[in-house]
């Protein structure tokens, strides 16, 4: 159920997920409990605020640290499951509400939240992250982050108008900056060395890495696990 105004009630909303058994969101909320992370990361709530008024999130979003640590806090199991849904990705993970004077860790009990929405291939989660889904590519399989050339308008629409105009006058960019800056470099922001590359891929996959991404995107697994394992047979 998409967030809107008329359904968005931070504290007391019931059953905004039927389609979830309250025993099925349990078991997610336990699994958040009992993750070792946990204990450092809720101490209670005062409601003082300061989280909210540190969290850039929460200037443009329906987002707020407070509810998530009261939520975590009062085990409102509901709520939580609404927050593992809806919420958690609107966290930007910079962390300034640990500034909290009762100690809390609102971003690492995001973090705690997103790798239990990740492991159990929740739907909202899937959605979230099929927009990243060339930016894992890049990162797991080059060992590298976004390139220029990857700025096209249709790679990443909700990066605004702007990437279109970038797009078009790229040679005029490529002109502008100076060669030894690019390195030669065009297609990745740097070139990674085969060694280093063929250590990532077999920490991707002893790590669980890749389990996580076969949960939440099959086809983008594939096409990694395919380059990666040839390249690790082949070394």
């Amino acid at each position: 159920m998409p967030t809107t105004l008329e359904n968005w009630n931070p504290g007391k909303a019931e059953n905004r997920h039927p389609e979830m058994t309250y025993e099925e969101k349990e078991k997610l909320f336990l699994e958040v409990k009992e993750d070792p992370r946990y204990e450092d990361f809720l101490y209670g709530c005062y409601e003082c605020g300061i989280c909210v008024s540190s969290c850039p999130s929460a200037r443009f979003y329906d987002y707020s640290p407070r509810v998530i640590a009261q939520a975590m806090a009062r085990e409102d199991v509901e709520r939580i499951y609404d927050i593992i849904s809806e919420d958690i990705w609107n966290c930007a993970q910079c962390f300034s509400c640990v500034r909290c004077p009762r100690g809390n860790n609102p971003g690492g009990l995001v973090t705690l939240l997103r790798e239990v929405a990740v492991r159990n291939g929740l739907q909202e989660t899937r959605d979230v992250l099929q927009g990243y889904s060339r930016v894992i590519y890049k990162v797991m399989l080059k060992g590298n982050q976004v390139s220029p050339d990857m700025l096209q308008p249709d790679f990443f629409p909700d990066w605004g108008p702007w990437v279109a105009q970038f797009s078009a006058n790229m040679p005029v960019w490529r002109k502008a900056i100076p060669v030894d800056t690019l390195r030669g470099v065009t297609d990745a922001a740097w070139r990674t060395e085969r060694k280093t590359l063929l250590e990532l891929y077999t920490i991707w996959f002893e790590t669980g890495n890749m389990d996580i991404i076969k949960e939440i995107d099959e086809g983008l697994y594939d096409l990694l696990a395919e380059v990666m394992q040839e390249e690790l047979e082949d070394q």
